[in-house]
């Protein structure tokens, strides 16, 4: 297999702080024996990411000693995703990667719907399966969830040392734009609504995605919008996003206009 190739040149090791409204309790380091935690990666033609991506999470999970699960939902990924997730389970084994996939795209949301209803953690990390999220930083999302008990832990690239690399111009002006229009408008009370690297708390997972309506790249601004309203607490995690390493960006023009639609939608709504 490909994916012992270069740990990572083209994955940042830049350290990191943590950023957060005040914390309510007091900061626990070990892991809790009662805890476990699912991460759900929805894939599609991501052939070439998803062995390195659950090589690094299995690393940092087994190098921390929490216990956990990777759940793949693929949709009908036509460059044969499944099969390579289904070699890495048989490396793996099936305790530590679970295959749900579904027939064909059918949303971003609803993955995490579908995922939801097989995760057996009591947390639930999502990220993306394209490298752009670092499983390094997967142990201070759980030290920030136990400093203040939180029910929601959210990476940020826009505050302390988060960043963003990889990315052009006109994509970095983008983000930034989409992310001062939501700041304006929404008043969140977090600093990265676009970011899609959280962990939650699986009870609030499971209430949040029920309540939001949205589609695609606004799912992830709504879920944080309906978190304040529900009064549900928010830490931060200063976090680098690396621009994906193999295959296309799926960020285009419809999306872009989707996401316009989608944010004056939830000002009106909310």
């Amino acid at each position: 297999m490909i994916w012992f190739f270069a740990k990572s040149n083209c994955l940042n090791e830049t350290d990191s702080s943590d950023v957060a409204m005040p914390a309510r309790k007091s900061s626990h380091s070990k892991p809790n024996a009662g805890d476990k935690y699912s991460v759900l990666l929805p894939t599609y033609n991501e052939r070439e990411n998803l062995p390195l991506i659950v090589w690094l999470l299995v690393k940092y999970f087994d190098e921390s000693g929490f216990t956990y699960e990777i759940i793949v939902i693929d949709d009908g990924s036509p460059d044969g995703t499944l099969e390579v997730a289904e070699q890495l389970q048989t490396i793996y084994g099936k305790d530590k990667i679970l295959l749900r996939p579904r027939p064909k795209k059918l949303g971003l949301g609803t993955a995490y719907i579908h995922g939801l209803k097989h995760a057996t953690g009591n947390f639930i990390f999502i990220m993306d399966a394209d490298l752009s999220h670092h499983p390094k930083f997967i142990p201070e999302f759980i030290n920030k969830q136990k400093e203040g008990d939180y029910d929601v832990v959210s990476g940020t690239r826009y505050r302390g040392s988060g960043g963003v690399y990889g990315w052009d111009l006109r994509r970095k002006l983008i983000s930034r734009g989409a992310n001062f229009l939501t700041q304006v408008l929404l008043r969140p009370g977090a600093s990265d609504l676009t970011g899609s690297f959280r962990l939650y708390k699986k009870k609030v997972l499971q209430s949040l995605v029920e309540r939001c309506v949205s589609k695609g790249y606004v799912f992830q601004m709504e879920m944080v919008v309906r978190a304040r309203q529900l009064n549900y607490t928010i830490g931060e995690v200063p976090i680098t996003f690396v621009d994906r390493v193999y295959g296309e960006s799926k960020l285009g023009g419809n999306e872009i206009v989707s996401f316009v639609k989608g944010l004056l939608t939830l000002f009106v709504t909310t």
